[in-house]
């Protein structure tokens, strides 16, 4: 489950009111110009046992690497936000029926806004967008934090500051996606995206751990104020970028007209469509966390268990994404692709099978790595496939599939496991997924025989 999979606050800001200057402009560094000719050069690579470790060489390019902390450290706030609403929801209305709504206030303006966003950022400069985008995040979180000194204790109010911080998300994130290629060479896309998902897997770990502690000892303001505070430094991060103008003019306006254009040139390319439907098969169908309560209850002991269930995938993708050094160096990605999604649903359906916990969440955690490899491939393959025009759009596709996907999964998997039973739905899923993907792979060979070194369509423009 990659992070894309939990909405990320933030916020939408219409590009007619996007101001003309602002200080960030003036902010810019000279020094991180994004022609790739005057880039620092990607060095040398490593050998031996070192050359399993995480790359870190994208962390040289001082852009990308106050970006990769403020996404990593503002991710540990938005993790503790994350647990403390829907328990704040739970305390005011004692019903997990509203708990639940959160998923579907999430979800709407995901897919609305997701693709709309996608097309605002190949209209607009990027930096300028993410970071209006973010202060707009930062004045939601704000709200949360007010309510809850208050005692507001308004339902409606909270699920209209998430339903905001859901569209933020929706749109900033192709930005944010997208401004990656503009800051590494082609080469490093992979290891700056191992690099990102690694370190949200680790908020995704110490943020929940973070949230227990303070909702505990002081309560729903407390975790709202870290929230807040920690959320400055993806702020800090999206001021200091340099300018992300469009590299070409781009007809028309970011409306539904530039959205169809984008879906009308992903349906042309069957590569980077094939990514989309790989992942869609993986998330819809093999997702078994909506069992995890039952499983947890009935062949585990209960409540202790369920929290390693959830915490397996995270913990193999973080210990993944540390040993994954290699992933900079494959060049058929479509192969790698198909492989990894295999993998994770044969962990999937195994970890189904076992009567012991310790070995369910270390299967799971072979899954959870095996994810963060499809994701970084699919990301990587996005990122430097497309051209830059196109790449905000093909991002926004990309939210709306990676965040909906599990939710799909949820929906299949507690429908099948109210007709066959938990252990069927969780099985079946996993082997399905691993069929399935197998069969689409060979139904569109474009897939199988991507390769980076013989790429068409890539766009290497900046």
């Amino acid at each position: 489950m990659t992070p894309e999979q939990q909405p990320t606050p933030t916020h939408t800001p219409d590009s007619s009111e996007t101001p003309q200057g602002t200080d960030a402009d003036a902010d810019a560094e000279p020094e991180e110009p994004v022609a790739p000719s005057k880039k620092k050069p990607p060095g040398k690579r490593r050998g031996g046992l070192r050359s399993l470790a995480i790359d870190t060489r994208p962390l040289a390019h001082p852009a990308f690497r106050r970006l990769w902390l403020g996404q990593g450290v503002s991710f540990v706030g938005f993790q503790v936000t994350a647990v403390a609403v829907p328990v704040q929801v739970y305390d005011m209305t004692g019903s997990s029926f509203w708990v639940g709504a959160l998923g579907v206030v999430n979800l709407v303006p995901l897919i609305v806004f997701g693709l709309w966003g996608g097309a605002v950022a190949d209209h607009m400069d990027r930096r300028r967008l993410l970071f209006v985008s973010s202060c707009i995040t930062w004045v939601a979180t704000l709200l949360l934090l007010l309510q809850a000194l208050v005692g507001a204790d308004s339902l409606w109010l909270i699920m209209t500051v998430v339903a905001v911080q859901a569209i933020g998300f929706a749109v900033s994130s192709p930005a944010r996606s997208a401004i990656i290629p503009r800051l590494i060479d082609a080469p490093l896309v992979p290891a700056a995206n191992t690099l990102n998902y690694t370190v949200l897997m680790g908020g995704g770990l110490a943020g929940p751990l973070f949230a227990g502690v303070i909702l505990a000892r002081w309560g729903y303001g407390a975790a709202y104020a870290l929230d807040a505070v920690l959320f400055t430094v993806a702020l800090y991060a999206a001021l200091r970028l340099p300018a992300m103008p469009p590299l070409r003019d781009v007809v028309g306006t970011p409306g539904l007209r530039s959205v169809f254009d984008g879906l009308r040139y992903l349906a042309g390319q069957p590569v980077l469509m094939m990514s989309f439907v790989v992942d869609i098969i993986a998330m819809a169908i093999a997702m078994p966390r909506a069992l995890f309560p039952e499983v947890a209850e009935t062949r585990f002991g209960g409540e202790g268990a369920v929290g390693w269930l959830f915490a397996a995938m995270a913990i193999g993708a973080f210990v993944g994404g540390l040993s994954s050094g290699w992933i900079g160096r494959v060049r058929k990605q479509g192969i790698a692709l198909v492989v990894s999604i295999v993998i994770w649903g044969l962990a999937v359906a195994a970890a189904g099978l076992t009567g012991r916990l310790w070995l369910a969440v270390a299967l799971l955690a072979v899954g959870g790595a095996a994810d963060l490899v499809s994701a970084v491939f699919r990301q990587s393959m996005l990122q430097t496939y497309a051209p830059d025009e196109m790449r905000g759009r093909l991002q926004g596709v990309f939210t709306v599939v990676v965040a909906g996907g599990p939710r799909l999964g949820d929906v299949r998997a507690g429908a099948t496991a109210s007709v066959t039973g938990a252990t069927a739905s969780w099985v079946g899923g996993g082997l399905a997924c691993a069929v399935l993907v197998v069969v689409a792979a060979f139904a569109v060979p474009a897939l199988l025989r991507y390769d980076t070194r013989t790429a068409e369509g890539v766009s290497t423009e900046r």
